[in-house]
Order: structure tokens, then C-alpha cells, then sequence
């Protein structure tokens, strides 16, 4: 847009420059012609005011020499024509003399008296022709000699005529003045004509450069498209208004069987009639008349290769530069391979969903089995249970030490396997219930299990580490647990330790969710049985030395899981252990987090 309006503001100024430098010099060379005739009427002026003195004198000398040449005895018609020649012409030359010095006062001045003196003489020269005739010669003579003593005009005719040379004077002075102005004017007018051809030229050239270049670019341009358009392995056609061929690419020519892509053809007998359906021809032809575009409409096609393939094709009409004839831009997807293996999927969705299905009939069979062995079981052992504390105290005072310790095993066995079984039964219940999500304060979780644990620690000394933990989204029920589980074990593997130290932090991990740790200087663990910690009844200590069932970290697995983190842990055999889990961060928690450092 700016290199538009530059380009009108050039033009413009370059008008306007032509316009000036050829009206100047019309304007100029107009005025010194004019100035020229002015001069050359000047000149004329003053020779006709020459012409006229010069005249009068002639005639009045004419007159004069008639006169005498009669009173030298001489007659004829001639002499008395020359004679009356100043009675008649001299008047008039006067009168000339009088209009042509009308613009200056003081050769009218000069005028009236030379008038004055050519009457005065004119009429001496009628009384000396009178006194000739009455035969009076010496009369006569006296009045020429007083004509020519009395009235001399010689100084007037000869003061206008000097006048008239100093006027004539000035005013070549000043025509060559303005001849000499004129011919710098022209000059220059030249120069500047010469100029701005140059500078019309050069633009010119200029412009027709930038035309080229542009046209080589556009050109440039073109051919890239093309090459590109070419090179595409996407089908791609251009249609005219018919639907004949206007352009095809390699890749539809390969595809459709095109020979030349040069030759225009309709398109229903591209292919072998692959393009010959009537909806889709329909559709096409809506596309040019109405200026519909064709949206991602999926059809079957033969190819000329035999094979069946699934194809989208898009469409648009488009305005081809230069004409009116609308065209349109046809593109092909081959899309067989996805619909394979959408077909394929579709097929592993039903099979998931058997799958599924029977999972579901495997839970509902397992969650039977469990109501069937917390409630079969349970009885027997109530039975043992019982029966070992009736037996001891029938036998009373008659148990020696060795039945009482038999019995006492039985008791705390049966104890222990109606502990495991309900672990257990919580273990299967923790994998099946859903999840009730709600924003949950870990803060307050880890002071709940803390205060819960302290009271089974006795009077132990106990650091207790705690930086301030964030708000998740997750269930409350199953998260108490971990910790408490967590903080649990910690206090349980720092029992042989005199001063127990337990840290608890929560960050950010690299991911973006939160990881929270547990770490204590208790027992620790050898780290080649780290896999087997998070195990169902597994442990890596005796239980002489830790009472426990080895179900509280596979607890904490299996809660972790559901919620979408992951456990790990990290410890040394007497250097104690840190345990980790990670749960998916929510915007929720990140405000959280954001507000408690504040």
C-alpha cells in the first residue's frame, strides 16, 4: 500500500514537472515574441516618423526649386504641379507626423511648431507664385528669401528626427536585451526539456526493468508451483466449468491412468469411469455453478491398477486470472490404509469389549470368591480361636509349660491368618471401588497420620520434617491411607534408632505432577530387593524384628495407580529409606501451592 502511494506521488510530481516545463517555455517564448514585435513596431514607428519629416522636407524643397526654376523664366504644367505640391501634400504629412508621435508630449510639442512654420512658409510661397503671375519677380523673390528667413524648418524637422534616433536607439538597446534574455530562456527551457526526457527515459527504463524482473519472479514463481504441485504425492486436478480437465498432476495421472496431462478430457472417462458416479458429479458441478465447496466426501473407487481403494476428496471453486470462466481445484486423499485400520480397530474394539466382559465376569467371580473365603474361612478359624482358649481352660492347672506354648501358637496363628485374611479382603477392595475425586489437603492428611502413629510410638523421640504440601484432586479415604501406611512404616523401621528423624516434602517434578517423599533414618533396605517391596505379603525384614503383614506398601501401590502416579523407593541397609509417589497436578493444587508460599 505504500509503495502505491509513492508510486501516484511520483507520477503526480512527474505530471506536474511536464506540465511546467512545457508550458514555460510557451509562455516565455510567447512573451519574447511578443517583446520582438513590440521592438520591430518601434522601429517601424520611428522610420515612418523619419519617412514623414524627410517627406515633408522634400516636398517643401520640391515646391521650393519649382518656384525658382519659374521665376527663371521656365513654364510648363509640371512646374506649376510641383509648385502647388507643398500647398497640398504638406498639411496631410503633418497631420501623420502629428498621430505618430501622439504617445510623446514633446514631439507633439515639436510638431506644432514645425506645423506652424510649414504654414507659414506654405503661404510666402503662395504670395511669391501670386506675384510672379502679376508679373512682380523681385516681389517674388522677396517672399521666398522671407520664406526662408522667416520660417526655417530645418531645426524642427531636424530636433524630431534626433528624437526620434535616441528613441530608436533605446529601443534596439532593449530588443537586443530581450533577444539575449529570450535566447537563455530557451536555453534553459531546452536544458530542462532535455532533462526530463532523460529522467522520463530513465524511469521508463527503470520501470520496465522492474516490470521484467517482476514478470521473471512471477514467472520463477509459476514454474515452482508447478515443479511443486508436480512433486506432491496427493492426487491434485483442475477443472474447468465443463469438469474437463484443465491440469493434473503426476500423482493423478499415476493414480487415474492419465497419459498426457497436456490433453484435456471430461472427467467422468478419467479412470475407467472412477470418477463416473453421478453423486459426485452432481456435487462437482454444485461446486461451479453454486460456489459450494466439497468437503472431505469418502467414496470407493477402482483404479487403473485394479485395486479398491478409499478416497476423500475435497473441492472448491477458484477464479482463473484473466478470464471469467470459473475452475475448480480438485484434491484426492487415499485414505484405504486408514480405513484398514479403522476397520481393524473397530474389530479390537469388539474383541476389548469381550474382553472387557469377561474381566467384568472375572470380578464379579473373584469378588464372590473373596465373600467366600472372608466368610468360609472366618468360621473355621473362629472355631480353632475358640476352641484353643476353651482347651486351655479346661486343662488349667493341669497344662504343663509345652501345652500352653502349643496353645498359644495355635491362638496367635489363627489371629494372624483372620489379620491376613481381612488385608487381604481390603487388598481386592481397594482395586474395585471407585473413586470419589475431590480437592484434597495433604497438609492435613499428613498431620492426621502423624498425630495416628505418635500414639502407637510410645514415648519415643521422634523429628518429625514437614514443608508445606499442596491441594490435589483425588479420593480422601484412599489417600489417608497411603499416608498413613507411609508415616506408619516410618515410625515402625526407626523403632531401633534412639533420636528417629522423618522428613515429608512435596515438589514438582519435572513432569509437571507432584511427587511427595517420605524419608526416615531407620533400617533402610538393600536395594537389589527394591522390586519386591511393593509386593502382596512381601518383606524384606523378619518379622521377629518388625511385626507386620507386608500388604501396606502394595496398598499404597495399588491407591497410587488409581489415581494415575507411581511409587519408587531408595534406601541403604541402617541408612535408612525414602519412599515416593507422584499424583497427576491440577490447577487446583498449583493455586494451592502458589497461595501457601506466599
Amino acid at each position: 500500500m505504500k509503495e502505491r502511494m509513492v508510486l501516484r506521488w511520483r507520477l503526480a510530481g512527474l505530471l506536474i514537472a511536464v506540465l511546467v516545463i512545457v508550458a514555460l517555455p510557451y509562455v516565455l517564448t510567447r512573451s519574447s515574441a511578443a517583446d520582438a514585435t513590440r521592438a520591430r513596431d518601434w522601429v517601424t514607428h520611428t522610420a515612418e516618423v523619419r519617412a514623414r519629416a524627410f517627406g515633408l522636407e522634400a516636398t517643401l524643397r520640391d515646391s521650393e526649386a519649382a518656384i525658382y526654376t519659374m521665376l527663371a523664366g521656365s513654364s510648363s504644367p509640371a512646374l506649376d504641379e510641383r509648385a502647388q505640391s507643398a500647398h497640398n501634400r504638406a498639411p496631410e504629412l503633418v497631420r501623420q507626423l502629428r498621430e505618430l508621435t501622439a504617445d510623446n508630449n514633446t514631439q507633439q510639442v515639436r510638431v506644432g511648431s514645425l506645423e506652424s512654420t510649414t504654414i507659414g512658409r506654405i503661404t510666402l510661397m503662395d504670395q511669391a507664385v501670386g506675384r510672379m503671375a502679376a508679373g512682380d519677380k523681385a516681389g517674388a523673390y522677396a517672399s521666398m528669401a522671407d520664406a526662408a528667413r522667416l520660417f526655417a524648418f530645418r531645426d524642427a524637422l531636424g530636433a524630431i528626427i534626433a528624437d526620434e534616433d535616441k528613441l530608436l536607439a533605446e529601443r534596439r538597446v532593449e530588443a537586443r536585451r530581450l533577444d539575449r534574455d529570450n535566447q537563455w530562456i530557451l536555453f534553459g527551457t531546452s536544458a530542462a526539456q532535455i532533462i526530463l526526457l532523460v529522467t522520463l527515459v530513465v524511469l521508463s527504463e527503470r520501470q520496465i526493468a522492474q516490470r521484467l524482473q517482476a514478470e521473471t519472479v512471477a514467472r520463477f514463481a509459476v514454474q515452482r508451483s508447478g515443479l511443486i504441485v508436480q512433486a506432491v504425492r496427493e492426487p491434485i486436478a483442475m477443472l474447468d466449468a465443463k469438469l474437463n480437465t484443465l491440469l493434473v498432476n503426476e500423482a493423478f495421472a499415476e493414480l487415474y491412468g492419465v497419459e498426457d496431462l497436456t490433453v484435456s478430457v471430461g472427467l467422468a472417462s478419467v479412470g475407467n469411469g472412477a470418477w463416473s458416479a453421478p453423486a459426485l458429479l452432481q456435487r462437482l458441478s454444485d461446486v461451479v455453478a453454486r460456489d459450494r465447496e466439497l468437503w472431505d466426501f469418502e467414496m470407493n473407487q477402482r483404479t487403473v491398477d485394479g485395486m479398491d481403494r478409499t478416497v476423500v476428496i475435497n473441492a472448491r471453486r477458484l477464479e482463473e486470472p484473466g478470464t471469467e470462466h470459473p475452475a475448480v481445484l480438485l484434491t484426492v486423499s487415499d485414505i484405504t490404509a486408514r480405513a484398514l485400520v479403522e476397520q481393524r480397530v473397530n474389530e479390537l474394539n469388539r474383541q476389548l469389549e469381550g474382553k472387557v466382559e469377561q474381566v467384568s465376569d472375572v470380578n464379579r467371580e473373584l469378588e464372590a470368591f473373596s465373600y467366600s473365603v472372608s466368610h468360609d474361612l472366618r468360621a473355621p478359624l473362629r472355631h480353632i480361636s475358640g476352641f484353643s482358649s476353651k482347651l486351655e481352660s479346661h486343662l488349667a492347672e493341669l497344662a504343663d509349660e509345652r501345652t500352653r506354648h502349643y496353645i498359644e501358637v495355635i491362638g496367635t496363628s489363627a489371629r494372624r491368618m483372620a489379620q491376613l485374611i481381612d488385608d487381604l479382603l481390603v487388598f481386592s477392595r481397594l482395586g474395585r471401588g471407585a473413586l470419589r475425586l475431590q480437592p484434597v489437603d495433604m497438609q492435613s492428611l499428613v498431620e492426621q497420620a502423624r498425630a495416628l502413629v505418635e500414639t502407637e510410638a510410645d514415648d519415643r523421640k521422634i523429628e518429625w520434617v514437614i514443608a508445606p504440601l499442596p491441594i490435589v484432586v483425588g479420593d480422601e479415604n484412599m489417600l489417608r491411607t497411603v499416608w498413613q501406611n507411609l508415616l506408619g512404616n516410618a515410625v515402625k523401621y526407626t523403632a531401633h534408632h534412639e533420636r528417629a528423624r522423618i522428613e515429608v516434602k512435596g515438589e514438582r517434578g519435572r513432569s509437571g505432577d507432584w511427587e511427595f517423599t517420605v524419608a526416615d533414618n531407620g533400617a533402610g533396605f538393600d536395594m537389589q530387593y527394591a522390586a519386591k517391596l511393593f509386593g502382596v505379603f512381601q518383606r524384606l525384614h523378619r518379622a521377629s524384628e518388625f511385626p507386620g503383614n507386608g500388604i501396606g506398601l502394595a496398598n499404597v501401590r495399588r491407591i497410587v495407580a488409581r489415581h494415575g502416579g507411581r511409587t519408587w523407593a531408595e534406601g541403604e541397609v541402617d541408612h535408612g529409606a525414602t519412599f515416593h509417589f507422584s499424583l497427576p497436578a491440577s490447577d487446583l493444587g498449583k493455586a494451592s501451592s502458589t497461595g501457601e508460599a506466599a
